[in-house]
This record gives structure tokens, C-alpha cells and sequence, in this order.
């Protein structure tokens, strides 16, 4: 369970002790079966309880449970049902294990029973009591417990959802930075060999008897100084470039009609359409270069077989190059961790463009670059969009879940209160004898007088608890003097056939 602050936890226990206090409140009326002292006991016993259900879930429930049995054996009492309720569902809640709650259950219902057993009362107290422990006990304790889960479910989904996120994103950055060491690879290559061209030329005009003493010392600088910059590039390249990295596998100078011939060479269906357009110079003409290369890589390895076609075109400023291929028609693909793809929209983005890939209609691969026909700075990086607002979108949909894991089965238990509240009243209606009623019998009255004053059936067996019948009657019969309590009772005795006493017992 989440952990809450102090304060916050004694605000809630102390809110949750007043809600409780309410029910034992109500019935503080002496006149109403009630007494001041049993109020203060059960304010006091519920103010110690709720702070206690913190550490022992289960304790609360336990003493709850105990001083209910007294009042009833059937467990329903309106000054503990609530706390019930609340200590069952926070027993689910905040219990590790369910071994604990499942032995208590069934202590209850053992208690009960052999309770029925000692004060000889019927098996209908106890059938009540079952019920009254699924309604009000384990039905929110299982509330609590699916709550538990979930909120446990959702944690660990989010802590994976969060990890992997950032195991992608490292992914992502280590996949850019191998993508800038091949380019600070290409600078070495392509700067390297211009400089090495300036010193070899440096060096010949050194040399140059048509030069006088003056150019041939400026040229053995401007020779020294190339060969210094390059010795400086190799150092700074070296350290740049990743460990064990191969040369760049293209040769230094090549056109993109040239590595599609050479592509066509090794065996590959590719076609090149498009009116001739003049690459771009610099990392824009290195970048249109690596897309295609990148675009027949994937088709080789993840359609084998698959016609490949390959178009250049420019438009205004920019020059566009669309890599398709179709579905392969042999073997199963390589399946692609995507992070060619990732460095390549690194490399595009430094050149200045934008890189677009997915799926084609066809089931093939399309992949499309935009560049700039003219070199242009490196944009600024920006942040790709992070899914702050796809997981606020789906934690609110988990709190609505949860709202309707609560509310639902609370329904549910809510109706079944109600139902089998009414049940109980209209089985006891049928054995309420009305107070008018009763007055208007008379003693002496015959059996079949009196039978319409009476209500359908009598009380299986008399309340625990009273007197003996007179003596010399025939036959006793008991009635509720009130719907919703137990006793006092009407007590009518006959003899011959007729009333011979009644009286109000209880």
C-alpha cells in the first residue's frame, strides 16, 4: 500500500473514527434497547481500533466481530455493521497474506455455531450469521484485496513501462553517437586526404628551383603545417571513433548510380529512376549517399528477393531520395532492432534534413529523406516528444478502473444488504401481531374468533431467555410485539380451544 504522511494518515484515521462513532452514537437511547455506558465503551473500543489496523489488519476486525456476538448471534448489529464493513475492507487492503483472514472467517463462523449449540437457539441465527460474515466482512475484504492487486499490478507495469522506456532512449543516444563517430570517420577520411594532397603539393613547390629562397620557405611551412593538421586530425578522429570500428565500407567519391550498380552487381532487383540530379557537396551529399545505402541494406536483409526501387529528384532547394521495396518472396526476415535506422535520421538531421520511414500498403518498406541541395548548419537537437501525456492519459483511465472496482462490487453488496434486509422484514412481519390487535383479544375468545386478529404464523420457538408457560395449558403461541426487535414478545396460551391467557413477555 502506498505510503502516506503522518498528518495525512491521522487525518484519515481520525475521519474514519467519527464515521464509525455515528452508528454507536445513534443508538445511545436507553429507551431504544441502548445505554450510555455500552456508547462510551464502543467509541472507545473503535478509537483504539482504527489506528491499530494499520499495523494488525486483522485485530480490528477480530474485536469488532466480538463485540457484536453479544448483542446477536446473528452477527447484524446496527452499531457494528458499519465497522465491519470498513475493518474488513481495510483488512484486505493492508494484509500481506490472506492465510490469516481465511482462518478468522471460518473462526467466526465456528464460534457461531457452537454459540447456537450452548444457548440451544435453532440454526437460523447461525445461517444469518453466515450471511451476514459474506455481505459485510468477506465481500469487502475481497474489494480491499483486488484493490491491493491492482494498485500492485499498475506499479510494476509502470516501473516496467519506465524502464524500458529508458533502456530505448539509451539505446537511441548510443546508436547517435556511433553514428557521429562514422561521420567524424568520414571528416578523417575525406579532410585527411585533401590535406595530405595540400602537403604533397606543398612539398613539390618547396622544391621548385623557379621559386626563389623566400616561397620556398613559406611552402615548407604551408607543407609542415599540413602535415601537422593531419597528425592533429588522426589524434582528435582516433579518439572520436569507436573502438574496433571498421573503415567505411564505400569507396571514398562514390555516387549513388555507382552504388546501386555495385548493389545490382552483388545480385540485387534494383532500379534507379528520376531525372539525373547533381548530389549535394558536403555531409548533405554523405547523407543522401548512407539513406540509400541503409534502404538496400534493409531490403537485403529484411526482404530477400524484394525489387528495390530507388528515385532521386530534386525540388527547389532540397533533394528527395525514396528508398521502396516490396515484401520478400523467400525465407523468413531478419527481424531489425531499428537502430540503423535510429543513427540514420541522426546523420540526416546533422545534414540539415528529415528522414521519414514505415510500412508501405503493399506490405513492403519505404524509406524517404529530404535535404538540403546546398550545405546548411546542423539544427538544433530537439527533444523527441516524451509520452508525459500518453501516461497521465492512462493513469487517469487506471483510476477510473479503480473507481469501478469499487463502486460496482459496493453496489452489488449494497443491493444484497437491501434484499436480504427486506426478506428479514417480511419474515418477520408475518409473525408481528399489531398493538390494536392484540387488545381486542379477549380471554375466553374461541380459537377460530381471534384467527383474523392474528398474523399468518407465530414464532418458530420462543426467544431465549423467558419464563415457563402457566401451567395447564394446551398449547403457547408467540408473537413480535415489534418488527425489528427480538423481544418483548406477545405470549397467548390455549386450553380447550380457547384463549386462556395472554400476556407481553421479554
Amino acid at each position: 500500500m502506498r505510503e502516506t504522511t503522518p498528518l495525512r494518515a491521522r487525518l484519515f484515521d481520525l475521519g474514519l473514527w467519527l464515521l464509525l462513532c455515528v452508528p454507536v452514537l445513534l443508538r445511545s437511547d436507553p429507551a431504544d434497547g441502548g445505554s450510555w455506558t455500552r456508547v462510551a465503551l464502543g467509541v472507545v473500543l473503535l478509537g483504539g481500533c482504527v489506528p491499530v489496523s494499520r499495523r494488525l489488519p486483522l485485530l480490528p476486525l477480530a474485536v469488532t466481530v466480538a463485540a457484536s456476538l453479544p448483542a446477536t448471534l446473528e452477527l447484524f448489529t446496527p452499531s457494528y455493521s458499519l465497522a465491519l464493513v470498513a475493518f474488513g475492507y481495510l483488512a484486505g487492503r493492508r494484509q500481506e497474506h490472506s492465510r490469516g483472514a481465511l482462518w478468522l472467517f471460518g473462526g467466526v463462523a465456528a464460534v457461531g455455531l457452537l454459540l447456537t449449540r450452548l444457548t440451544s437457539t435453532s440454526l437460523g441465527p447461525w445461517f444469518t450469521l453466515l450471511l451476514a460474515v459474506a455481505l459485510a466482512i468477506v465481500a469487502p475484504w475481497l474489494v480491499g484485496r483486488y484493490v491491493r492487486q491492482y494498485d500492485r499490478l499498475v506499479r510494476s507495469g509502470w516501473e516496467l513501462a519506465d524502464r524500458m522506456e529508458r533502456e530505448q532512449a539509451a539505446v537511441a543516444d548510443r546508436e547517435r553517437l556511433r553514428e557521429r563517430s562514422r561521420i567524424a570517420g568520414d571528416m578523417h577520411d575525406s579532410l585527411g586526404h585533401d590535406l595530405a594532397l595540400i602537403a604533397v603539393r606543398a612539398g613539390a613547390l618547396e622544391v621548385d628551383p623557379a621559386l626563389g629562397p623566400e616561397q620556398q620557405r613559406a611552402a615548407g611551412e604551408l607543407r609542415r603545417a599540413a602535415a601537422g593538421a593531419t597528425e592533429r586530425l588522426r589524434d582528435v578522429i582516433g579518439v572520436l571513433r569507436e573502438e574496433g570500428t571498421a573503415a567505411p565500407t564505400a569507396p571514398p567519391g562514390e555516387t549513388v548510380q555507382e552504388l546501386i550498380d555495385r548493389a545490382r552487381a552483388s545480385g540485387l532487383d534494383v532500379t534507379l529512376t528520376g531525372a539525373p540530379v547533381p548530389e549535394p557537396p558536403g555531409m548533405a551529399g554523405r547523407a543522401l549517399h548512407r539513406v540509400v545505402q541503409e534502404g538496400l541494406t534493409n531490403a537485403a536483409k529484411h526482404a530477400p528477393g524484394a525489387a528495390v526501387a530507388v528515385t532521386v529528384e530534386q525540388k527547389g532547394g532540397s533533394v528527395r531520395v525514396r528508398v521502396t521495396n516490396g515484401p520478400g518472396d523467400g525465407g523468413e526476415p531478419l527481424a531489425s532492432g531499428g537502430t540503423g535506422l535510429v543513427g540514420l535520421d541522426e546523420r540526416v538531421r546533422l545534414a540539415g534534413g528529415t528522414l521519414a520511414h514505415g510500412p508501405a500498403g503493399d506490405g513492403g518498406f519505404v524509406l524517404t529523406a529530404v535535404l538540403p541541395r546546398r550545405g546548411t548548419a546542423a539544427r538544433p537537437v530537439v527533444a523527441a516528444p516524451t509520452s508525459a501525456r500518453e501516461l497521465d492519459r492512462a493513469r487517469r483511465e487506471v483510476r477510473r478502473d479503480l473507481v469501478r472496482a469499487i463502486w460496482i462490487p459496493l453496489a452489488l453488496l449494497a443491493a444484497l444488504t437491501v434484499l436480504t434486509a427486506g426478506v428479514a422484514l417480511w419474515t418477520q412481519s408475518r409473525s408481528y401481531l399489531e398493538r390494536d390487535n392484540y387488545a381486542r383479544l379477549l380471554v375466553g375468545q374461541a380459537y377460530a374468533e381471534i384467527a383474523e386478529d392474528l398474523p399468518d404464523r407465530p414464532l418458530a420457538a420462543p426467544p431465549p431467555g423467558l419464563g415457563a408457560a402457566p401451567p395447564g395449558m394446551d398449547e403457547c403461541r408467540y408473537y413480535r410485539a415489534t418488527v425489528f426487535a427480538a423481544v418483548p414478545v406477545y405470549r397467548l396460551c390455549f386450553a380447550a380451544g380457547r384463549l386462556a391467557t395472554k400476556d407481553e413477555v421479554g
